[in-house]
């Protein structure tokens, strides 16, 4: 989990830089978020695994200590593993936002790209 932290802040770094209007940058940047877009998707299957392990863990131990002691209602239940759980439903929900900024940080780069690619052309054909 340490790790995949540690990776999805290096990569959120990446995404708050800015990039300019250069079409080689962009260019390069779009090659370098498709690499972050499909590495942070297994990273976010990845964290939903571990975050699906220690719910169920903790499910299983909140149950022993219920049956052990006295009722708690479902909802008590269910907001006791989520507290417990905090940590990991932090990494799915970051890399979960990271996935989808390198989707739309591409999204607005080939837009730029493709008004450099217009202005280029008007240029050209002197409009």
């Amino acid at each position: 989990m340490e790790q995949l932290l540690k990776e999805a802040e290096e990569i959120q770094g990446y995404l708050e830089i800015e990039c300019s209007e250069n079409p080689a940058e962009v260019k390069e940047r779009i090659h370098v978020l498709s690499v972050y877009m499909a590495r942070s998707g297994n990273m976010f299957a990845e964290a939903k695994r571990i975050y699906r392990r220690k719910v169920s863990s903790e499910i299983a131990n909140t149950i022993i200590n219920i049956a052990k002691e006295q009722y708690l209602s479902a909802t008590a239940q269910n907001a006791l593993v989520s507290s417990v759980a905090e940590d990991e439903a932090f990494l799915v929900d970051k890399i979960e936002r990271i996935h989808r900024s390198c989707v739309h940080q591409i999204d607005a780069l080939r837009s730029i790209l493709s008004f450099e690619r217009e202005n280029l052309r008007l240029d050209k054909t002197g409009y």
